[in-house]
């Protein structure tokens, strides 16, 4: 029993004598003490999830929600959610096609011209697709990140052939959390894109200094061959309702939909909901962002403090080389209480950290100073 139940039981049951007040007084502090003893639960800073939760406009649209959880999705909800995501991309309903689509996008991209296709994407660097797009008999082709962690455009470009399927971008990129430059980013896309589809996941991309100026989206509209994904599941605090969606060229939004995705019955009706409550509260997006920008900055200073190298990353979680193996600080870590990243091999020594709430970014920075010896 915890602590606030047993002051409860000892609230709502008389007390009949004083020897049984001065037990239950003392039964009480020891359940304190043995509280007050158990070892905090452990941070978990691992897997970019946005710790200060979604809009508050979330909650009543699941409790509503549930009373039709017996229901299939109605084709009418999808396309209710697809209309009013086409709105804020401002593009056609059409060029929107629902779902967690990165692994069966790169499934369906290697199946469609069969074996051998070519899947070139930024090492390290996240695999969804080109995982999938392997599992079909694509060609998995890594190109390793600039000096400054980037996603590096030329050398992208450069392993573009005829064999080439989808260039996959993360932007920004995980696990360095770095932006590529807009301008040299919209002519990488308008050069490739003629040769072979390029793919950018923008999942991180709210957390960053200027959305609008930085998506890719506005490319797609003006009809390059540029699919944009995004998902609900960052910066909207929706993990563990995830949806996401793309918008892409018509001619990709089709074959998707004819392969069978975005389908109003492959999507849970719940992360409809939550996405369609999310969208309706115009402020939370800009109160997420500053909380979080704010702890990035104060995390970049505190590593610089350290004298430790680091991305600029504008993504919800800072990246740094710690100047030693990462399991070794990792499990440094792990015995503060603070949970991290994994390694991303050939960074042997970097670590990423999710920002957390303010006390858990403390408590975190603490650890690592600790960990490191300063």
């Amino acid at each position: 029993m915890s602590a606030p139940a047993a002051l409860k039981l000892f609230q709502t049951r008389p007390v009949k004598s004083a020897g049984l007040a001065l037990a239950g007084a003392l039964l009480f502090t020891l359940l304190l003490a043995a509280q007050a003893e158990r070892p905090a639960a452990p941070v978990q800073l691992t897997l970019n999830e946005n710790p200060f939760g979604p809009s508050p406009l979330v909650a009543p649209a699941l409790r509503e929600g549930i009373r039709d959880l017996y229901r299939y999705t109605s084709v009418e909800e999808a396309a209710a959610l697809t209309a009013r995501l086409a709105a804020k991309e401002g593009v056609a309903p059409e060029l929107i096609v629902l779902g967690d689509l990165l692994e069966p996008l790169g499934l369906q991209l290697s199946l469609r011209g069969g074996p051998g296709g070519e899947f070139i994407y930024s090492v390290p660097g996240y695999p969804a697709l080109v995982d999938a797009a392997a599992r079909a008999g694509g060609v998995v082709v890594g190109v390793p990140l600039n000096d400054r962690l980037e996603n590096d455009l030329p050398a992208l470009a450069a392993r573009v052939t005829p064999r080439t399927r989808a260039v996959f971008l993360v932007n920004p990129h995980n696990p360095s959390g770095t932006v590529s430059d807009p301008a040299k980013l919209a002519a990488f896309i308008r050069g490739v894109s003629q040769r072979a589809l390029v793919i950018v996941d923008e999942a991180y991309l709210e957390f960053s200094d200027d959305f609008a100026g930085r998506t890719a989206v506005a490319l797609t509209r003006a009809g390059e061959n540029v699919l944009v994904y995004r998902t609900f599941a960052k910066a909207y605090g929706l993990a563990g309702l995830p949806l996401g969606y793309a918008v892409a060229p018509r001619a990709v939004a089709d074959f998707l939909r004819q392969q069978g995705l975005g389908g109003a019955r492959e999507q849970n009706r719940l992360a409809l909901a939550a996405a369609a409550a999310s969208l309706r509260d115009a402020g939370y997006l800009a109160r997420v962002h500053d909380a979080v920008a704010a702890e990035r900055t104060q995390w970049h200073a505190v590593l610089d403090g350290l004298k430790l190298r680091h991305t600029d990353s504008q993504a919800n979680f800072v990246y740094f080389d710690a100047g030693r193996p990462h399991a070794e600080v990792a499990a440094a870590l792990q015995a503060s209480g603070v949970l991290v990243g994994r390694a991303f091999p050939p960074y042997a020594t970097w670590v990423c950290i999710t920002i957390g709430l303010p006390p858990d970014n403390v408590r975190a920075q603490a650890a690592l100073r600790q960990a490191l010896g300063k």
